[in-house]
C-alpha cells in the first residue's frame, strides 16, 4: 500500500484559506495572526502533515533508497544482517544507509527523523536496549513510511517482523547443560523491555520446568548484564564468589559468555569440568576461546535478506494493493563446544 501523504492544498482547502497562508503559518510568518497559526498547526499535526524533503519525495519520486537502524554496527550478528540487507537491496536497485544509535534511545530518535528527512522510502529497525517509548517509529509509521523490525522488535506497530526463535534456541542450550549433568545453571540475562530478552528468559524457564528443575531467583542476574564483557565478568565474578554458586551459565549473548568465562578463570574453575558457559549469537570468537565457547547460532545473513525482502515487497506495492504484515520466525541452531561437553560427549 502506497503512503498517503497530505500536502499544503489539503491542510488550505480544509480551513478555507489559501495555500499560500498555510505556508507562512507553518514557517510562522510574523504576518499570519497567532489564531490562523493554531488552526493550521493543529490539522497539520491531526493529519500527519509531511513537511520538507519527506513530501516531497513522497509527491516526486522514490529514492531508491532504505534506512537501517541498528543497535552496534561492531555487534557481529549486525554485521551479517547488514550484508544480508545489501544482498537483497542492491540486487533490487536499492542503496543501503545505515545508522547505528549505539544502544542510545535519544540517538535512535535522532536516526529515525534523519532518515525519513532524507528521503528514503522506509526503514528496517533493531531496536536499542533503551527503547521504551515508541512514538517515533509511531509517528513515521502513522505518515505512510514502510518499515520492518528485525531481531529486536516491537510489538505495539502492525508491521511486518522478522525474528529468530529465542524461545527455542534458549530451550536447547539450557536442556543440553541440563543434559550434561550440571545442576545450578545461571542465567545471566538481558534487558527486560526487551522482546528478545523475554523469550529468551522463558526458554530457558520451561527447560527447567520439563526436567524438574526448580527456578531459583537467586541465580538469575538481571539488567546489565548484556551490556559489555567487563561488565557481565563482574556479575559473574558476585554470582561465584555467593555462599551457593552455580555450576553452570547461560548468558544473553556471546560477550556476555566471555565475561563468565573471564570470571571463571580468575577464580580458578574448570572448564567445563567446575563450571560450564554458554552464550548465544555465534560471534566468531567464540570458536577460538580456550575452550571454545557453545552457544547458539542465529541467521543473521537470511534474517536480514527477509527483512529486506518485506520491506521492497511495500515499498514496491501498487497503489490498490494491501499488504498484511506478517512476523517471519528463523530457527536457531545449538552449536556445542568445549565450554560445556563434559567428557566429549553429548
Amino acid at each position: 500500500m502506497k503512503n498517503n501523504h497530505v500536502t499544503i492544498k489539503h491542510l488550505a482547502r480544509e480551513l478555507g484559506i489559501s495555500s499560500s497562508t498555510v505556508s507562512r503559518a507553518l514557517k510562522d510568518h510574523p504576518n499570519v495572526s497567532p489564531e490562523t497559526k493554531k488552526a493550521v498547526t493543529d490539522l497539520a499535526e491531526k493529519l500527519n502533515y509531511l513537511p520538507n524533503s519527506i513530501a516531497l519525495s513522497l509527491r516526486r519520486s522514490k529514492s531508491n533508497t532504505i534506512g537501517v537502524i541498528i543497535p552496534e554496527i561492531v555487534h557481529f550478528f549486525f554485521s551479517t544482517v547488514i550484508s544480508g540487507i545489501e544482498d537483497i537491496a542492491y540486487n533490487a536497485g536499492y542503496s543501503v544507509i545505515v545508522a547505528q544509535s549505539n544502544e542510545s534511545y535519544e540517538r535512535e530518535v535522532m536516526d529515525t527523523r534523519a532518515l525519513a528527512n532524507h528521503r528514503v522510502d522506509g526503514i528496517l529497525i533493531s531496536m536499542s536496549r533503551e527503547t521504551t517509548d515508541y512514538e517515533h517509529f509511531e509517528s513515521i509509521h502513522r505518515r505512510g513510511m514502510p518499515m520492518v523490525f528485525f531481531d529486536r522488535v516491537c510489538d505495539t506497530i502492525n508491521c511486518s517482523k522478522v525474528i529468530v526463535d529465542d524461545f527455542d534456541g534458549a530451550f536447547q542450550v539450557t536442556r543440553h547443560l541440563i543434559q550434561q549433568g550440571y545442576k545450578r545453571i545461571a542465567y545471566l540475562a538481558g534487558p527486560e523491555n526487551l522482546i528478545i530478552s523475554k523469550q529468551r528468559m522463558d526458554g530457558y524457564c520451561m527447560a527447567l520446568e520439563q526436567y524438574n528443575r526448580a527456578f531459583d531467583e537467586s541465580l538469575i542476574v538481571r539488567g546489565r548484564a548484556a551490556d559489555s564483557e567487563e561488565t557481565a565478568k563482574e556479575l559473574t565474578a558476585k554470582l561465584l564468589n555467593s555462599p551457593n554458586p552455580p555450576d553452570a551459565m547461560f548468558a544473553i549473548n556471546d560477550r556476555a559468555a566471555l565475561g563468565a568465562m573471564k570470571a571463571a578463570k580468575e577464580k580458578g574453575l574448570k572448564i567445563p569440568q567446575d563450571f560450564a558457559i554458554a552464550g548465544f549469537s555465534n560471534w566468531e570468537f567464540t570458536s577460538m576461546t580456550d575452550p571454545a565457547i557453545t552457544t547458539v547460532d542465529q541467521p543473521g545473513f537470511k534474517m536480514g535478506q527477509e527483512a529486506a525482502k518485506l520491506l521492497i515487497r511495500e515499498i514496491e506495492a501498487e497503489e490498490d494493493e494491501t499488504i498484511i504484515p506478517e512476523t517471519r520466525i528463523l530457527k536457531t541452531d545449538l552449536i556445542v563446544r568445549g565450554s560445556s561437553l563434559v567428557n566429549g560427549h553429548l
